[in-house]
């Protein structure tokens, strides 16, 4: 039996949010938690130290091993099995190619910037440790 996988997102992210609830409901995919990572933010700290920024990318939590970003988003997409939604099939169709995926994952980022900026909703949920002045 499969590990259970964790699948870490921003849930404040209108983008984030949607696809993280069709991918529980819709997408087939067994064996994985989905959290809501501002609810979680010792372990979003503990990530955030680790290199792993929630600004920059969703994240995936397998066993000791993290995808990140495209990588996890790409990763995700290769285990729908059958989605029951029309939205969902386009996103696996385009998100199973790495190379699509590398390109469209920076739009994504910055869309997700502007929707949590209208919002008023700052874009890291957890501040590194390091201040700039």
């Amino acid at each position: 039996m499969d590990a259970k996988h964790v699948f870490i997102y921003d849930g404040e992210c209108p983008f984030c949010k949607h696809f993280a609830e069709l991918l529980e409901l819709k997408s087939g995919i067994s064996n994985i938690e989905f959290i809501n990572g501002r609810e979680n933010l010792n372990q979003l700290s503990s990530l955030l130290k680790k290199g792993y920024d929630l600004d920059r990318g969703a994240i995936i939590l397998k066993g000791d091993e993290i995808l990140y970003g495209p990588e996890a988003i790409n990763w995700i997409c290769t285990k729908i099995n059958e989605p029951s939604d029309s939205l969902l099939e386009l996103l696996r169709v385009i998100f199973t190619s790495k190379q699509r995926t590398n390109l469209a994952f920076p739009i994504l980022v910055f869309a997700r910037r502007i929707l949590l900026t209208l919002k008023g909703i700052t874009w890291k949920p957890v501040k590194d440790s390091i201040q700039s002045y």
